[in-house]
């Protein structure tokens, strides 16, 4: 697969995160790029203003049959007619883990992999490479605030890129850098066990180039079998790491902090993110920048302009009436880390969880750990389950979780949410899940943005 030389490229599920990036990394370099997607989303409309030709019917007569290179997502079944065309006709067709491994060949590539906390982290290094002038190409697997980017290009041979679990995509990836943020059972329907989840992040760390340097949460599950001819462990604030956080302060939504890494200091870092989690992250960032020997002033400064990305721990409202809050969570240590950060920095509200499950095998295969999470909530609210790419389970559906659930909470159908939000005072407020509940941000927030004031001025009438 020679990139330099093609000119047309195919992508079936071109809306997809990962798969967008890649998109624009063909269409910067001036190739003609054309796609499905099974729906219209405010991604897919970025990528049609920007010159890509998609569609979203799942039909051979609208495909492109000049393309050179035609890349799919695992997430397509097999069964898409587009892609068994394609086979059928001899084109070249890979996925898009082949050709993240064919772009990063050359360069020095910076990885980011685990279970959670991986969008975040990239894209924060890569951030901060771009701020500081440093330079990298970034791979990203969300929408970089900053930006309004999940890919961007430089002339600088680096890239940072997020290192995807799913379908092992991650292990044709060789690093010289290597962050691994958490190793927890996640995707089931791939791997089948929590043990052979750990094999593929133990294989992900083999992968690290000679002499290259592997950055870890300390802590993780068989640590002593990760590989790595250089080791940097990191954690919020465990002394015995390499690298922690200290002297932690909550402000404004955000956190000041200090950064401690054996014989040096950063001092009064200010991260204008919220999620103690993102602390943790941030943490693994500086540590990635200090290994390129990026100045500390640099690296403050890049941190206190970082927007964060979009649906991770993202404020919609935040004012002294409401406060709402979007998150991809989709995992149960995602949402407990969630819902403990948001109660920590606004705790005298009352917490309203908005959750859709994604996946019948992960709701099936994590209900008690789901109902554990949402449970640290006030109140929770349940949609239907989200189904991605799988058919229904018999007996999975999101009751599972409710029954689990210690706290109030009701199954509620997409078309009575926003009713609800209208009835009701939810002063803290969270839609969480990597389904389609992003179709609730713009009319979720434009009511409560006014809401809380309002009802705050009832308050003071009725005194």
């Amino acid at each position: 697969m020679d990139l330099n030389n093609i000119k047309r490229v195919y992508f079936i599920g071109i809306g997809g995160i990962g798969m967008s990036a890649i998109a624009r990394f063909f269409n910067e370099k001036g190739v003609h790029v054309s796609g499905y997607d099974r729906t219209e989303t405010a991604l897919t409309r970025q990528l049609a203003e920007e010159g890509m030709q998609i569609h979203y019917t799942d039909d051979v007569a609208l495909l492109d049959k000049q393309a050179e290179l035609v890349v799919y997502t695992p997430a397509i079944p097999g069964s898409h007619s587009e892609l068994i065309w394609f086979h059928q006709q001899g084109y070249e067709v890979v996925k898009r883990s082949d050709v993240l491994q064919e772009i990063t060949r050359n360069l020095y590539a910076i990885t980011v992999g685990g279970t959670h906390g991986k969008t975040t982290t990239s894209t924060l290094i890569a951030h901060i490479l771009r701020h500081t002038g440093y330079g990298c190409n970034a791979f990203l697997g969300g929408i970089s605030a900053n930006y309004d980017r999940n890919f961007w290009s430089s002339s600088k041979q680096v890239a940072v890129i997020e290192a995807d679990e799913y379908d092992r995509s991650f292990l044709k990836l060789h690093p010289d850098v290597a962050v691994l943020t958490a190793i927890d059972a996640d995707h089931l329907d791939i791997y089948g066990t929590e043990e052979e989840v750990q094999e593929a992040f133990i294989q992900y760390t083999r992968n690290i180039k000679a002499n290259g340097t592997l950055v870890a949460k300390l802590g993780l599950h068989r640590a002593d079998e990760l590989k790595g001819d250089n080791h940097i462990w990191y954690h919020l604030n465990d002394s015995k790491a390499d690298i922690h956080a200290t002297n932690i302060q909550a402000t404004e939504g955000g956190y000041m902090f200090d950064v401690l890494q054996k014989d040096w200091k950063l001092a009064n870092i200010y991260l204008p993110v919220g999620g103690t989690h993102n602390i943790e992250n941030t943490v693994a960032a500086i540590a990635v920048a200090h290994l390129l020997g990026i100045e500390d002033d640099k690296i403050k400064a890049a941190i206190a302009d970082f927007k964060g990305i979009k649906r991770r721990f993202e404020y919609l409202v935040k004012n002294d009436y409401q406060v709402y809050i979007d998150d991809y969570a989709h995992h149960p240590e995602e949402l407990r880390a969630l819902i403990t950060s948001a109660r920590a920095l606004f705790p005298d509200r009352k917490c309203i969880v908005l959750f859709q499950p994604h996946l019948y095998t992960r709701t099936r295969d994590f209900a008690d750990g789901f109902a554990e999470s949402l449970s640290l909530a006030d109140e929770v609210l349940l949609l239907p389950i989200y189904p991605a790419r799988e058919l229904p389970i018999e007996g999975v559906h999101s009751e599972m979780i409710a029954k689990k659930i210690s706290k109030p909470v009701q199954v509620i159908q997409k078309e009575d949410v926003l009713p609800w939000i209208k009835a009701n005072s939810a002063p803290l407020f969270i839609t969480a899940g990597a389904g389609d509940i992003d179709q609730f941000r713009e009319p979720a927030q434009e009511i409560l943005n006014g809401k809380g004031i309002i009802d705050n001025e009832e308050v003071k009438k009725d005194a």
